[in-house]
């Protein structure tokens, strides 16, 4: 079996246009938790009655060229999980979470490297992270959080929006 593509035209249309794209690379050369707190307030302050949970997840990415070497970034999602009752607000329990993974990517043009970089990046790390967050929450006492698939697009399009409206509202008026 070969990995080879092939265009059962017989012709490419950027090699016919005298554009050679380039091929885009990306290898996970290291993941790991980098912080980890995870709070059982439950069983510090007891709480009494039927317990309803109720679960808000934040979500935070950040991406940083690594030192010197050509090609790697470190991507870090952090989550921030707090459980409380439905009824009274009561905290049942707080996650947080720092996970990395270090990547080499090349073929990116620098001007879609920034997106590539905290959507296709987190995508593949996520997996991890979420049997870390059930693991954790399962061995904590409580019911295994089995978080939903989290659209790395759409949360990269709120961002930039958000931090448009910001600059926007400190810009002088002309």
């Amino acid at each position: 079996m070969s990995d080879e593509t092939t265009n059962p035209g017989g012709t490419d249309a950027a090699a016919t246009n005298g554009q050679q794209q380039a091929q885009i690379t990306q290898k996970v050369l290291g993941q790991y938790v980098r912080d980890l707190s995870f709070e059982n307030v439950m069983a510090q302050k007891g709480v009494s009655g039927d317990v309803q949970p109720e679960i808000q997840v934040k979500v935070n990415l950040d991406a940083k060229k690594r030192g010197n070497t050509e090609n790697q970034y470190e991507i870090v999602t952090k989550l921030n999980i707090t459980s409380k009752t439905k009824d009274k607000g009561d905290p049942l329990f707080v996650l947080e979470i720092e996970y990395a993974g270090v990547f080499q990517v090349e073929g990116v043009p620098e001007q879609q490297l920034h997106p590539y970089l905290l959507i296709e990046c987190p995508r593949v790390t996520f997996p991890f992270l979420r049997r870390i967050v059930s693991d954790v929450t399962r061995d904590g006492g409580f019911p295994p959080l089995n978080l939903e698939m989290i659209d790395f697009l759409a949360l990269y399009r709120q961002e930039i929006s958000r931090r448009a409206q910001a600059q926007q509202a400190t810009s002088p008026a002309n």
